[in-house]
């Protein structure tokens, strides 16, 4: 009696805002027989549009859905849903709807899927800014060799070996790119909201993208946690030379990091990433941060007056900063940031951010990737055969935290 999985015949229902991916659905039909399919393409509309036009039928019928945002206008429209699934790595933009706030249908969200493609784009970023690649490729478009007047920019460049990286929320991305800066030969550190004491509770429960991230939690040589202002001072007052920003955006964590939180990260002139969203910054207060670092007395060299030499002539090395001193030694505010979330989106043309120094900013491109959908979907099918074993789910949304 009973002990197999559950073959109660489903109806799944996919609104995604492009054409359907055939084979991948082909693979679900495949192996989960009693699941119908119905795909809904919303390429055609604004993919967080509030009306999404999907006919009320498919909604009363569908027991799983499969959405960006779209979602049924009321629970009482979807009687027989019992499980939604998000592409999105985070719920927030959904958190005022009906279906999350007046009902109790399980969420689960594709954290995990984005760690690859947005640890790269951290990755490029930061070495973009640190080698001066704008220099260089500034001096390809004019087809010259190089500058010998600022070649003396390019030898303070420091290699990332020996730097602390400090990740804001040790979620999937964030282990990803601790990963990568580990092996360059980065300390890393960790802040989490709950302690984790133990091996246990330092494991990834999530979705995993094979050879990524850290499963076990093992490459950080310190945990930092807390829910207070005094508990994420004493993080980011460790010597951080990187600052990433992977933590979810909640309550909690809106306008998490403002003017004395970049006082403190002055100290070593860190660099600050962030990936998560643009309201975790008081946006005003990072472009004063930015602003201070090159308003300091002796920055970068102004550029060469016009026909001046470009020898090969070596000038002596520089003297580099040692680990107890910031890389930008005797200089105030953060030497960088790399931004692929502003507050709000779309940036406005007008907007000071655009022009902040030092400051790279993207339009919220970081977790694209031609691996998006099929890797969605994969935490889909997992959670599918959980739910037929009788399993709890993965990446299931908790209502009351908000992610």
């Amino acid at each position: 009696m009973g002990g197999g999985p559950d073959k109660t015949p489903e109806h799944l229902l996919c609104t995604l805002p492009f054409p359907e991916p055939k084979a991948v659905l082909d693979r679900i039909r495949k192996n989960h027989p009693q699941i119908q399919i119905t795909y809904r393409d919303l390429s055609h509309q604004d993919a967080f549009a509030k009306e999404s036009g999907i006919p009320d039928d498919l909604w009363r019928e569908a027991t799983i859905l499969v959405t960006l945002s779209a979602l049924p206008p009321t629970p009482a429209a979807c009687p027989k849903l019992e499980l939604i699934h998000f592409f999105s790595a985070g719920t927030n933009h959904v958190q005022t709807h009906p279906i999350y706030k007046d009902s109790t249908i399980p969420l689960t969200t594709s954290s995990g899927i984005h760690g690859p493609q947005i640890a790269e784009w951290v990755l490029l970023t930061s070495l973009v800014a640190s080698h001066s690649y704008h220099t260089l490729h500034s001096w390809q478009t004019q087809h010259l060799w190089r500058q010998q007047s600022q070649i003396s920019r390019l030898r303070t460049i420091r290699d990332n070996v020996g730097q602390r990286l400090g990740v804001l929320g040790y979620g999937s991305i964030g282990r990803q790119v601790a990963r990568v800066a580990h092996a360059m030969g980065m300390d890393v550190i960790a802040f989490t909201a709950s302690a984790r004491p133990t091996p246990e509770s330092k494991r990834d429960g999530g979705f995993i993208v094979p050879g990524t991230g850290d499963p076990d939690g093992s490459i950080p040589s310190a945990w930092y946690s807390g829910l207070d202002r005094a508990a994420l001072h004493r993080f980011l007052a460790q010597d951080i030379d990187w600052l990433v920003v992977s933590v979810p955006l909640t309550a909690a964590t809106q306008h998490l990091l403002g003017a004395p939180e970049f006082a403190i990260l002055a100290a070593r002139n860190a660099f600050v990433s962030n990936i998560s969203r643009g309201q975790i910054v008081v946006q005003a207060d990072l472009i004063a941060a930015l602003e201070a670092y090159v308003d300091t007395d002796g920055d970068v060299p102004a550029p060469p007056p016009q026909g001046s030499a470009t020898d090969d002539e070596p000038s002596p090395p520089p003297v580099v900063a040692e680990r107890g001193s910031g890389l930008g030694a005797g200089k105030k505010g953060l030497r960088g940031a790399a931004l692929d979330v502003t507050d709000p989106e779309p940036l406005p043309a007008g907007d000071p951010l655009w022009d902040a120094p030092n400051c790279i900013v993207t339009p919220h491109i970081s977790g694209l990737s031609v691996m998006y959908a099929d890797r969605a979907f994969q935490v889909l099918e997992v959670n599918l055969r959980r739910r037929e074993e009788g399993r709890g789910l993965i990446n299931e949304v908790g209502r009351e935290r908000g992610y």
